[in-house]
């Protein structure tokens, strides 16, 4: 008696992976580059702030979340916690308010706008590091450039060491990180708004409306995508500031500047507490995928409202 064979159904899931077999094979590389560099040291990480170790000994001692505990009874995490804050809503609120007005400047003018563009982006390109250093000199209280020039003007009162004052010294490196921000914004922003309905925009005028009420009624909601992620990698930046602060207060004065990264430094490298400051890492990575998920959030109910 012949055998009949009946062929073997292929399931849906192992057809789909058959059809974009190419598809996997284009992405292997990067996703492997991404498990390297991305997975792999965020998993590592977590091990870590279970871990009682000193980045030096080759035992790790295991302690499970009492790291975590340890953070709600850390005060200096709250004040460093507190400048983030303050640096998120001023260092995200300045370079937009700066750099939308002069994007929608340079969007009007025809002669000289590449050269203004770059002078604005021109300090981006700048490392943190560098930007620091050069802050650092204006705010000299002995030859800074700040102090002359209020001096110069008959404003000598008001000349004092900026970095040294508890009062100031966080707004005086926000002010820097700023100047080396805001030219993003500018380009990003001109970008946005070679996508803006010049049509609508001439309807309104028409229609009587004027410079200001073109601006926020016309220009700015067809900008809301680019707003969204100015603001939100504005947010993400606010929360994982740690060069520019470095080179300028380290800190200081009396943690006046702490914020979460150099205070995760000074607790990794500078105590040898690698355990708690990868535990205060966490944290900062926390806070940053909390801002990647309302932006993802509000830019699908964006969407749905477009439609």
């Amino acid at each position: 008696m012949a055998v009949s064979y009946r062929p073997v159904k292929a399931s849906p899931a192992l057809k789909w992976i058959n059809k974009n077999k190419a598809g996997f094979l284009f992405i292997l590389p990067a996703l492997i580059m991404y498990a390297i560099f991305f997975i792999s040291p965020f998993i590592t990480s977590i091990y870590y702030s279970l871990t009682n170790w000193n980045g030096v000994d080759p035992v790790k001692q295991f302690v499970g979340l009492k790291n975590y505990i340890n953070l709600f009874k850390d005060s200096l995490l709250g004040l460093s916690l507190s400048h983030n804050v303050i640096w998120v809503i001023v260092g995200t609120v300045a370079p937009i308010l700066i750099g939308l007005p002069l994007a929608v400047l340079l969007s009007n003018i025809k002669r000289g706008r590449l050269f203004f563009q770059t002078s604005y982006f021109l300090p981006y390109v700048l490392s943190g590091v560098v930007v620091g250093m050069i802050w650092g000199w204006i705010y000299n209280p002995l030859f800074g450039l700040l102090n002359y020039i209020l001096k110069g003007i008959g404003l000598g009162a008001l000349s004092r060491g900026w970095l040294g004052d508890p009062n100031l010294a966080l707004y005086a490196v926000i002010a820097a990180a700023v100047w080396g921000y805001f030219g993003f914004c500018v380009v990003i922003f001109l970008a946005g708004l070679q996508n803006v309905d010049v049509d609508l925009v001439e309807a309104a005028r028409i229609d009587g409306a004027n410079a200001l009420q073109q601006f926020f009624y016309v220009i700015i909601p067809q900008l809301r995508h680019v707003l969204n992620m100015v603001l939100v990698y504005t947010l993400i930046g606010g929360f994982n500031v740690f060069d520019i602060v470095q080179i300028m207060t380290v800190g200081g004065p009396a943690n006046h500047t702490e914020l979460i990264g150099t205070y995760t430094y000074k607790i990794s490298f500078q105590q040898s507490n690698v355990g708690y400051g990868t535990t205060l890492s966490m944290v900062m990575t926390i806070l940053s995928l909390v801002a990647s998920y309302f932006y993802i959030v509000l830019r699908e109910r964006q969407d749905e409202v477009g439609q």
